[in-house]
């Protein structure tokens, strides 16, 4: 089928206690309905009513999966066996979330939407050598389920037929107490890391991990976001965390706990990847979104679990380089709870 054929719409999956809306465009969350302490439904994610706002470009990466390479590659360039590989600068001076057309801007295959106590959307794309300057042919798949009432899990997988970096993010704003209600910086946080990848003044690595103890960039215990975030240079929190002491459960670890006092609504966040993205929307500034409501500065929390950024230029860091005849594997888990 010719891309141009392939329309971007909108699926659902419900188990009758959540819904959750996705499209094709990019796999993106549209929409994410959970209970709170009062058994209301509410919507815990920035988005848009309908495909529109996302074709046109509206969306500063509202719950999209991003890719080939989250994150910023250091002036868009990287050398891999030998070859020097020049990346778009789509976020002078660096190369963001996969170029001008990474991931988020693709239509992906539905290869699968199973209906049923728990339903899943299976998403494939094919990723060809060169694109976004990247190496070698990528066939990449996500499957989003809903593993019990109030549980999401999602499975991203990727096979190259070179070798070429490969670090999905999934790129959600969450705010626990309904998209339309405000900033986050109430809601508190715990994060399973004891250090940070610290950024030069263009938002990359050093190439340090940096011991978070007694920082501004400490949520080894739960923290209200709004409490340290004006000691943060810049405008907020947009860190890499090493998620290094979270406990395990079925291979997965615990990276994340956002809280919303309001609603008592929590999100435990379980992953295998080695980093997460904890950003606060910073850059976020009067977007309408569903229903009218206007979205602002810290109006959500992403949580993005990831490979480090620009780990294709430092050495010292995972690597993110996948081989061909190696799978990439990348599982997330929502828990939803109300506390």
């Amino acid at each position: 089928m010719a891309d141009q054929a392939k329309q971007a719409e909108l699926f659902e999956l419900d188990n009758g206690t959540m819904q959750v809306k996705i499209t094709n465009l990019g796999c993106t969350i549209t929409s994410l309905c959970v209970p709170g302490k009062d058994g209301k439904l509410a919507d815990v994610v920035l988005g848009f009513d309908s495909v529109e706002p996302y074709l046109k470009g509206a969306a500063p990466y509202f719950g999209c999966i991003v890719g080939r390479v989250a994150n910023r590659i250091k002036e868009g360039k990287f050398t891999l066996d030998g070859v020097e590989y020049s990346l778009p600068i789509n976020k002078p001076p660096n190369s963001l979330h996969g170029g001008h057309k990474g991931f988020d801007k693709v239509i992906w295959e539905v290869a699968d939407h199973k209906k049923g106590k728990n339903p899943s959307l299976t998403f494939k794309y094919h990723s060809r050598d060169g694109e976004e300057g990247y190496p070698g042919d990528v066939a990449v798949t996500a499957t989003y389920t809903l593993t019990s009432n109030t549980t999401m899990r999602l499975d991203m997988e990727a096979v190259p037929n070179k070798a070429t970096p490969i670090s999905l993010a999934q790129h959600t704003y969450w705010n626990l107490a309904g998209h339309n209600s405000g900033n986050i910086l109430n809601h508190s946080i715990q994060i399973w890391a004891n250090h940070i990848t610290p950024v030069d003044h263009n938002t990359v690595p050093t190439g340090e991990i940096m011991p978070i103890k007694g920082t501004a960039f400490d949520f080894t215990t739960e923290k209200k976001i709004g409490v340290s975030i004006h000691e943060v240079p810049g405008l907020g929190y947009d860190h890499n965390y090493v998620l290094d002491c979270g406990e395990e459960k079925s291979g997965l670890k615990h990276a994340a706990k956002l809280k919303d006092p309001s609603s008592s609504r929590v999100l435990d966040l379980w992953t295998n990847a080695p980093g997460m993205q904890f950003y606060t929307a910073n850059y976020v500034n009067g977007v309408v979104g569903k229903g009218g409501a206007e979205y602002g500065k810290h109006s959500g929390a992403c949580l993005e679990t990831q490979g480090f950024p620009n780990a294709i230029n430092q050495p010292n860091f995972p690597s993110v380089v996948v081989q061909p005849g190696e799978k990439y594997k990348h599982s997330m888990l929502f828990e939803f709870s109300v506390e």
